[in-house]
C-alpha cells in the first residue's frame, strides 16, 4: 500500500510493505514515534520537492480549491502510473481522493488505519525523508502559512476602506467650506453689484461671472458667452447699466477676485474627490454602491468604521445607523422609535411616499445587509448581486404603492369541488347531523332563555328610573 502525503516541502509516497501488521498494531500513531520501528513499518518510495515557496503556494491553493496540482500529477505519472504499480493510494483529502480515481485512474482508499498512518508519517517527516532537515520544513512551513493567509485575504490596495472613510470626510468638509465661500462672496460682491446674485442662482456660475467681470464697468465690455447663454448675457449687461450698487476701489477687487478663484478651485476638487469616491466604491463594494449609491454606502462605511464592521451589524442597525441619538431619545422617554437613519438619502427611500418610507427602508436595510456581507466576505467582484435585489426592490416598492400586501393574496385552490348528482344526495348532506348535536341545541336554547332574561331585567329597570 502507498501513502501520499502533501507536506510544505513537497509530495512525498510512502510504502507500507506488510499491511497486515497494521492490524496488529493497537495505536499506530504511539508506534510510529519510535524511529527505528518506524523505518521499518514505513519506507519512502518517491519525493519530489517543491523549487520555492511561490511553487509550494500555487500546488496547495489548488489542493484547497479540490484540483489537482500540475506537479503532482507529473509526480504520479513518473512513479506510479508509468511503473504500473498496482498498489492501493492512501489519500487523506477526500476531494482529492475523488479527482485522483476520476482523471488518473488511480485505486485511493481511505479508512481509520491510513488517518492513524497519516499523523504518524507526518511526525516523522525529517528522519523518514533523507536531507530534509526539522529546520529547513519548520522555515517552509511557516513561509507557506503567511503565502496562504495572504492568498486567502485576497489582500489588495484597492480594498482598502480606510480611503473611502477620509475621502467622504473630506467631502462634506468641502461642501461646508464652499457655501461659507459662497455666501462670503455673493453679499461682499453684492454690495457692488446686487442684481447679479438674483439673475445667476448656480454657486460655480456665479464664481466664474465675477471673476471674468471685476468691477461693474467692465460688464458692458465682458464676453460672457462661454459662462452664460445669450438671454442671461444680456440681462447681467443690462442690470449692470442701471445698478444702485456701491462703488468699490482696486485693492477691494484684487482680494474679491482672489475669493472667486478659491471658489473655484475648491468646486473642481470637490468633482475631482467625489469621481475618485465613486471609482472607490465600485472597486471596494460595487453591490452596495449599486443598491444605495456611493455617497450613502460611503457613509454607512464611515460610520461604521470599516466595510467588515458594517458587515456585521443585522438589518435592523444598518436600517437606523446614523439616528442613534434620536433612537435613545425615544427609548428614554418611551415614544416611538425612528425607522431610518443615514438610509434615509438612498434614492427608493426619498422617492416613496411619506406612509411607505418605513416599509420601504426596512426592505431596503434588510437587502442592503446581504449586498454589504457580499462585498465584505464573498469572492465576487461584480454587482450581479446588488443589481438583482435592487429590481426586487423596485418591485416591491410598485406594489406598496398600488396597495398589493402579500398577506391579502389568497392560496390558490389545488382542488375542484365535487358537482351534486342528485337532489337526494344533496338533501342527504344537508340533513346529516354530527355526534353530539343533541347538546349543541341543548345549549342554543339554554343561551336564549338567558337572553330573554336579561332582557326583562334591562326593561324593569328602565321602568323603575322613569318612575323615579
Amino acid at each position: 500500500m502507498l501513502i501520499l502525503i502533501e507536506t510544505p516541502a513537497g509530495f512525498a509516497l510512502f510504502q507500507v510493505a506488510n499491511t497486515k501488521a497494521l492490524n496488529k498494531i493497537d495505536n499506530i500513531y504511539d508506534y510510529l514515534q519510535n524511529e527505528k520501528q518506524a523505518k521499518k513499518l514505513v519506507t519512502p518510495f518517491a519525493f519530489q520537492q517543491f523549487k520555492d515557496t511561490q511553487e509550494a503556494l500555487v500546488a496547495t491553493s489548488k489542493l484547497i480549491n479540490g484540483k489537482i496540482p500540475k506537479k503532482l500529477t507529473k509526480f504520479l505519472e513518473k512513479n506510479v502510473i508509468s511503473q504500473e504499480v498496482q498498489d492501493q493510494i492512501a489519500v487523506q483529502d477526500k476531494k482529492l481522493a475523488k479527482q485522483l480515481q476520476e482523471q488518473l485512474g488511480l485505486n485511493c482508499i481511505q479508512t481509520p488505519v491510513t488517518e492513524q498512518l497519516f499523523r504518524g508519517i507526518r511526525s516523522q517527516l525529517t528522519t523518514l525523508i533523507e536531507g530534509l532537515s526539522e529546520s529547513e520544513l519548520k522555515n517552509m512551513t511557516l513561509g507557506l502559512a503567511h503565502g496562504l493567509s495572504r492568498y486567502k485575504l485576497k489582500f489588495s490596495t484597492e480594498k482598502v476602506d480606510t480611503m473611502i472613510i477620509q475621502a467622504i470626510a473630506l467631502l462634506d468638509d468641502l461642501d461646508k467650506e464652499i457655501n461659507n465661500y459662497m455666501m462670503r462672496l455673493r453679499e461682499w460682491f453684492g454690495w457692488h453689484f446686487p442684481e447679479l446674485g438674483k439673475i445667476i442662482t448656480d454657486n460655480l456660475i456665479y464664481a466664474k461671472v465675477v471673476k471674468a467681470i471685476g468691477m461693474r464697468i467692465k460688464t458692458s465690455s465682458t464676453d460672457l458667452s462661454g459662462i452664460l447663454p445669450e438671454n442671461l448675457e444680456a440681462d447681467v449687461k443690462q442690470a449692470a447699466e442701471v445698478s444702485f450698487g456701491t462703488e468699490i476701489t482696486v485693492e477691494d477687487e484684487k482680494f474679491i477676485l482672489c475669493l472667486a478663484d478659491q471658489v473655484i478651485e475648491l468646486t473642481d476638487y470637490r468633482s475631482q474627490l467625489s469621481e475618485y469616491l465613486k471609482n472607490r466604491m465600485q472597486a471596494i463594494a460595487p453591490n452596495l454602491t449599486t443598491m444605495v449609491g456611493e455617497l450613502v454606502g460611503a457613509r454607512l462605511i464611515s460610520h461604521a468604521g470599516s466595510l467588515v464592521n458594517l458587515a456585521k451589524y443585522p438589518a435592523s442597525t444598518v436600517q437606523i445607523l446614523g439616528a442613534e441619538k434620536a433612537l435613545f431619545k425615544a427609548i428614554r422617554t418611551k415614544h416611538n422609535t425612528p425607522k431610518y437613519g443615514l438610509i434615509f438619502q438612498a434614492s427608493l427611500v426619498g422617492s416613496a411616499p411619506a406612509k411607505l418610507k418605513g416599509k420601504v427602508s426596512r426592505t431596503l436595510a434588510a437587502k442592503t445587509a446581504l449586498c454589504i456581507r457580499y462585498d465584505a466576505l464573498g469572492e465576487g467582484q461584480d454587482a450581479e448581486f446588488g443589481v438583482t435585489n435592487k429590481s426586487f426592490l423596485e418591485k416591491r416598492v410598485h406594489q406598496l404603492e398600488e396597495g398589493v400586501n402579500y398577506r391579502d393574496v389568497k392560496a390558490p385552490q389545488r382542488g375542484k369541488a365535487k358537482p351534486v348528482q342528485s337532489q337526494t344526495q344533496y338533501q342527504d348532506d344537508a340533513d346529516f347531523q354530527p355526534q353530539g348535536a343533541n347538546w349543541m341545541q341543548k345549549f342554543q336554547k339554554g343561551e336564549d332563555k338567558r337572553q330573554a332574561s336579561q332582557e326583562i331585567v334591562q326593561r324593569t329597570q328602565q321602568k323603575k328610573v322613569k318612575q323615579q
